[in-house]
């Protein structure tokens, strides 16, 4: 009874604010014509600056009326190719399970049963004749008790003992196994499930556990793979084009707790994560270490400050190259279209060098880096021009979304360019973007980390998880290997890319 009427109040509400839209709409039809009118009658050029006023009161309308009932999404219709098949309908069927185990179950009449009921005969099998249906079928997860004996030798002279070695620890006299806590690890890191769920589940299957003993599997876990975690930073930066993004990520029951903030850097080796107290310039200089190469960052000004103090700084790191993400600033003009439809012809020619990029993309392996480079400097180059044409040409208030767009990419029309000239540059962030998801998707789960030990951890296994996604690698079984490697010899380091070919 509840539920209708809460679904009834949502309705009104929803009725209400239609019906105001609708009225706010009139009104502002009514004002446009009154004012053009006036405009007309004191003989002033005026129209045009109202015009834009009024533009802008619409655009705030939208903005309210797409926060209250529009769809969070930047993705546009695109009509298809003539020549191509028509995108499949929505839903899904029964699905291939080629990885899962197969067992055969057969399935008897009962006796009684076996009797025909015509001639009272009985009934005999029919040999390889079955009628077939398969089932999905769960295994549920159990925990045990494995008791390690240890055999112990003597000699007759009594002078040598010696015991067998019983299995890896994750440390020494330690009671969960190297499998334990990686399951605890993957659980909490690949698939965002808190700690206190686990210990919740694990209840459920008769294991008495603690958040504190899951946690020191963790971070003895994390202890044996600091190395590798350290080494996948290096070679991220170690590209010559690496991406930059950084999302908030609390630490909790700390006065500082909305200053923390999660770092990463991708590149084709992986991507990398590092959680400071900072959205600083100095947090930047730490994230970028020495790189001297191509970063594609957003229009976050912090990258362009440390670029400046490192090119008037002779004594520091090396300078590095600045360029700027595309999708970033399409999703201005993306935010403006409602109430700017002029916008879209910006969106259009976005598009183009989207389109541009695929066509490069089918090209051989072996020759795809020329033909890019060759198809940004004749048909890139010239959608550049026509986009500067575009922005040139338009008129909008400043402080309008259209107005905000436009001069977002006029500030960073020299990285966003820069991609012209260097056919290794991205035409945007969207790689180490797509990397921020698990971020996100573990702070809407767990909120943060509650100290600084834990926001190392968190960034270690984050970085080693998300790298094996990148690089094709089951997330769980790079870090059993990556784990055992530096358990049976400390300090041995394991790249994703090194299990491709095992």
């Amino acid at each position: 009874m509840i539920r209708i009427e809460t679904e009834r109040n949502i309705d009104r509400l929803r009725q209400v604010a239609l019906l105001q839209q609708a009225e706010l709409t009139r009104l502002h039809a009514r004002l446009v014509i009154l004012t053009q009118e006036l405009a007309h009658a004191r003989g002033t050029n005026a129209v045009a600056a109202l015009q834009l006023e009024l533009t802008l009161l619409h655009e705030q309308l939208t903005a309210r009326t797409q926060a209250l009932f529009g769809r969070s999404s930047e993705q546009r219709p695109r009509p298809p190719a003539p020549d191509q098949p028509p995108p499949p309908r929505p839903g899904h069927g029964p699905r291939a399970q080629a990885t899962l185990p197969l067992v055969e179950v057969v399935h008897v009449l009962d006796g009684p049963d076996q009797q025909c009921p015509q001639c009272g005969d009985a009934l005999r099998p029919w040999a390889a004749h079955y009628e077939t249906a398969d089932e999905i079928d769960v295994v549920e997860r159990t925990f045990r008790v494995v008791r390690h004996q240890r055999q112990k030798y003597t000699c007759r002279c009594g002078a040598c003992i010696e015991t067998a070695l019983g299995p890896r620890k994750l440390r020494a006299g330690g009671r969960y196994s190297v499998d334990f806590a990686l399951a605890v690890a993957v659980a909490k890191y690949a698939d965002h499930a808190p700690l206190a769920r686990q210990v919740r589940q694990m209840a459920r299957a008769g294991l008495v556990v603690d958040t504190q003993t899951l946690w020191d599997q963790l971070l003895a876990l994390a202890g044996h793979l600091t190395p590798t975690y350290d080494a996948l930073w290096d070679a991220v930066r170690a590209a010559p084009v690496v991406r930059f993004d950084e999302t908030r990520w609390p630490l909790l029951d700390s006065p500082t707790a909305t200053k923390w903030h999660a770092w990463a850097a991708a590149s084709d080796a992986g991507i990398a994560y590092r959680i400071l107290g900072a959205r600083s310039t100095d947090a930047a200089a730490v994230v970028l270490g020495d790189f001297a190469g191509i970063a594609v960052t957003d229009g976050y000004e912090v990258y362009q400050t440390l670029r400046t103090r490192r090119v008037h700084d002779a004594t520091g790191p090396p300078a590095f190259t600045l360029a700027h993400c595309w999708a970033h600033a399409r999703r201005k003009f993306v935010t403006a279209a409602p109430a700017y439809p002029i916008a879209a012809e910006m969106l259009e020619l976005i598009g183009w060098l989207y389109d541009i990029e695929r066509v490069a993309q089918d090209a051989p392996a072996a020759e795809r880096a020329a033909c890019r480079a060759d198809y940004r400097t004749t048909w890139s180059r010239a959608v550049i021009a026509h986009l500067d044409a575009w922005l040139t040409a338009t008129v909008a208030l400043p402080r309008s979304q259209l107005g905000l767009a436009i001069r977002y990419v006029r500030d960073l029309w020299a990285g966003l360019t820069h991609f012209l000239d260097d056919a290794r540059i991205p035409l945007d962030t969207n790689l180490v973007e797509r990397g921020m998801r698990a971020l996100a998707l573990g702070r809407k789960n767990h909120y943060g980390s509650r100290s600084e030990r834990g926001t190392q951890v968190a960034a270690l296994f984050y970085t080693l998880i998300e790298s094996a996604k990148l690089t094709g690698v089951e997330p769980e079984r790079y870090l059993r290997a990556a784990a055992i490697r530096a358990i049976d010899a400390p300090g041995t380091v394991t790249l994703p890319r090194d299990l491709l070919a095992s």
